[in-house]
């Protein structure tokens, strides 16, 4: 819903900020590695992740889309809560997560607060070679002027398949480059 959210701090705490835009103040959970890059900061750029509960609209706030890409990876692991995610990323940063699933290191995982033996086991079985900074940040790889196929893929990968099944949906699809990026979408997912 929200991409980003740029304002004036008027609280900030390790955990937790308040962004003041245009007299309207916005609650952001945070990470310490998001804390420690704004503690002195008087105004700044958040980008966020909401999360719509059943008792509660939720805003995390995050001071690199690296980070942020890395929290909605860690979402998609069944058993990793936002919680969890924010706890994770509060203790590693991207690039140290990164490296701790690429090489397995369990123990590494598991000095995190909450994060047991299986879920570290389960955080490395689904997150090995998707959390290098190509993958985690899709658009970078797309040309500045999208072509319908690229726009689809965009839309695809944003509900969630991965680049490489979405790709190979949009190519069996076999439209021609004038359709519609509706058409191309709807004709991609029958492929999967």
């Amino acid at each position: 819903m929200f991409a980003y959210l740029e304002g004036a701090l008027s609280f900030t705490s390790p955990s937790l900020v308040h962004l003041d835009i245009g007299g309207l103040g916005y609650e952001l959970n945070i990470t310490l590695q998001t804390y420690s890059k704004i503690q002195h900061a008087e105004h700044c750029r958040l980008f966020t992740h909401l999360q719509v509960r059943e008792d509660a609209w939720v805003l995390y706030g995050f001071a690199t889309e690296l980070e942020r890409t890395t929290f909605r990876a860690l979402l998609s692991i069944s058993g990793v809560g936002a919680a969890t995610a924010r706890i994770i990323l509060s203790s590693l940063t991207p690039q140290e997560l990164e490296q701790a699933v690429n090489t397995e290191s369990i123990p590494t995982l598991q000095k995190v607060k909450g994060v047991g033996a299986k879920t570290a086991q389960r955080i490395i079985l689904e997150l090995k070679g998707k959390l290098t900074p190509g993958e985690l940040s899709p658009a970078n790889k797309l040309p500045l002027h999208n072509t319908t196929a690229d726009d689809a893929l965009i839309a695809l990968m944003n509900l969630g398949i991965g680049r490489g099944a979405a790709t190979d949906a949009i190519k069996k699809a076999g439209l021609a480059e004038e359709s519609s990026v509706e058409s191309l979408i709807k004709a991609a997912l029958r492929q999967l």
